[in-house]
């Protein structure tokens, strides 16, 4: 059953390098009848598109690590190990998007790719979308520092053995959500590659 809501206003409260709207509204309820208008804000992120870059010839995974302005009060410090990732521009499809992100961000061309998951990050607060995807690379020779310097990158690549970044996973070494599902999923899935 498709449920139905009622918009009574949405007004942009903040638009910069990001964007906070705030929408009041009424849905139908589940016990029937209607909620009363109440208001929320919700970050405007947009769709975005993660890829983990894999090595399956030599069972290595592509991993970089970057300041991340949302893990400021972390104790561990808000350099965070991550899969590549970027936001999709107009006119990009996703696949575009991983193409051009692990090049940018890593160093790395993909050779193909493989849907893994699509899903809202943190819908309760953000309309952020991600696309998370699994790519295959040669990951001989790709090393350094990466990102561009008009987007403030900072990016250092590293080359990790599968199995290893597995249990960076469960030791908790790794606290990005697409990068912790990604992995997951590979874990799972690995011999899909073989």
């Amino acid at each position: 059953m498709q449920y139905q809501w009622k918009l009574a206003r949405h007004l942009t409260l903040y638009e910069k390098y990001f964007k906070l709207d705030e929408y009041s509204l009424s849905h139908e309820l589940f016990a029937g009848g209607s909620s009363p208008v109440f208001t929320r804000e919700v970050f405007d992120r947009g769709a975005v598109v993660v890829v983990l870059p894999y090595d399956p010839k030599r069972r290595k995974v592509v991993l970089i690590e970057q300041f991340r302005i949302g893990a400021i009060d972390d104790p561990g410090g808000p350099w965070l190990i991550e899969t590549v990732a970027g936001v999709i521009e107009p006119g990009e499809s996703t696949q575009q998007v991983a193409m051009r992100e692990s090049v940018e961000e890593a160093g790395c061309h993909l050779q193909r790719l493989q849907a893994i998951a699509e899903f809202y990050v943190s819908p309760g607060a953000s309309n952020e979308h991600c696309s998370l995807y699994c790519g295959v690379v040669d990951s001989d020779g790709v090393a350094g520092i990466h990102g561009l310097a008009d987007e403030n990158e900072d990016i250092r690549v590293m080359v990790v053995d599968a199995t290893e970044a597995f249990a960076w996973v469960r030791e908790g070494r790794i606290r990005s959500a697409p990068t912790i599902v990604a992995l997951q999923w590979l874990e799972l899935n690995q011999a899909r590659f073989d």
